[in-house]
Formats: structure tokens, sequence, C-alpha cells
């Protein structure tokens, strides 16, 4: 049996242990969302529709305004994410300069050890902040900026035996994107698939795991356009990467 095959059946096993695997019990996921540049109204619809197709999963959806300096007053509420098995970040607050709220997104999700999943937009959020690197280090990367135009990206695995990326079709060319460029990549993210930036002539990581403090995080700079997010690689592959931050003993 080749490597991938058998960590994909290890994978699926840890679910069926876990009680992730069953319909009895679905998913407790907590959605954020807001802020500017992005079509957030139709990407609850499409993230609800399409990851249900997946996954079970009991959604509360906390959606803010298009300010980019919001501070959603769900991060501002005692023990704001025990009660859920999953954070889904796809919010773009670049605005927010305070501080110490910032530190305290980071500490509840280290104080939980509930995982996140985080999307686009979500690095670039909080990098006006002085404790921005308190949220680099729990996403996994820095970011600051985009290319300047939009296109299709060819996106391609680089750990094609990591169960996210089972079934990826690599190649994959997505419908439109915004490719972001990745100055760091901190020291528990593994990139599992990248897209070469014409603008920098360089790889630019796209999809990647990291673990900060015990608290395990899946994230994907690719979902700018609702034509990408509802592509089905693109919930295939989320739907998987949800899957791996919310089993403990997956590789």
């Amino acid at each position: 049996m080749r490597l991938s095959s058998i960590a994909s059946v290890l994978f699926l096993c840890l679910l069926f242990v876990s009680g992730r695997a069953t319909a009895a019990e679905p998913l407790r996921a907590l959605l954020v969302t807001g802020g500017c540049c992005h079509d957030y109204e139709n990407q609850i619809k499409i993230l609800q529709a399409g990851l249900g197709k997946h996954l079970k999963i009991d959604w509360t959806v906390e959606q803010y305004d298009e300010k980019r300096d919001r501070k959603a007053n769900v991060y501002t509420k005692p023990k704001w994410a025990e009660s859920f098995d999953v954070i889904i970040h796809n919010e773009c607050f670049g605005g927010v300069t305070d501080g110490e709220f910032v530190e305290s997104i980071v500490a509840e999700h280290v104080r939980s050890g509930v995982p996140a999943v985080v999307i686009h937009c979500s690095m670039h959020s909080y990098r006006n902040a002085p404790t921005a690197d308190a949220w680099r280090g729990l996403i996994g990367v820095t970011s600051k900026r985009h290319e300047k135009a939009k296109r299709s990206l060819k996106v391609v695995a680089r750990e094609a035996e990591h169960p996210i990326l089972e079934g990826f079709p690599s190649p994959w060319s997505t419908p439109n994107g915004e490719l972001y460029i990745i100055e760091r990549s901190w020291p528990n993210t593994q990139v599992l698939a990248s897209a070469y930036s014409d603008e920098e002539k360089a790889d630019q990581p796209v999809v990647w795991t990291n673990t900060y403090k015990g608290v395990r995080v899946f994230g994907t700079t690719l979902g700018h356009h609702n034509e990408t997010m509802q592509d089905d690689v693109w919930l295939n592959l989320t739907a998987k990467g949800i899957q791996w931050a919310t089993t403990p003993d997956a590789q």
C-alpha cells in the first residue's frame, strides 16, 4: 500500500475515533467574517452550503460591517472560543491598531486550544497593530500585500502525501485569484501548496498548516473571489483542512 493511502486510512480512522466522522456529532464552528474588500455576505452562504457537502457542521456566524478597523465584539466575550470545535476566520480588519485586542484573540485560542482555519484576508487582518506578530505567529505566515493583478493562479502541491492534499489535482488553476506575497513562514508552518508570483519572480505559499502553542491551524490565501471559493477543489481542500485541524492526532 502506498504511503499516501496508508496516511489517508489512518486519518479517517482518527476522525472516526475522535467522533468527527459520526453523523450524530456535527462540528461546532464559529465563523467570524466581515471587513473590507470582499463579498462576505455571499461567502457565508458559499461556505455553509459548500462545506456542508463534505462535513456536518453546526454553524454560528458573527458577521460585521465593511469597516477595516472594526473590532469584532465576539472577541471581547469571556471564553468566546470555548464552546466551539473550530474557529473559521474569514475577516479583513487590517485597520485595527489595538494591540491588546489582537493579543487577546490569540490568547483565547491558546487558552482554549480551539483550532483555527484562516482564509484569505485573515492574513492581512491586524497588520497595523503593534502586536501584529502575535497574530502572525498564530496563523503561521507574515503577509502585508498582494499582487496588483487579479488572475488565475497555478497552484502546485508541495507536500502531495499530506492527507489534506489527498485528491488535489496538482497543478490546479484557480478560476480567479489575488496572490498574497508571503514575507515569512513561521517556525512550525508546513507549506502544502504554492503559486508562482509573476511580480516577485518567486513561489508564494498558498496552503499550509501551523501549530502554535498547541493550537492547530489550517490556512489558505486562496478565496478572494466567490468563483474560487465555490469551486469543488477549494471546498474539498478546505474541508480536509478543517478535518485536519480538528483531529489532534492527524499527521
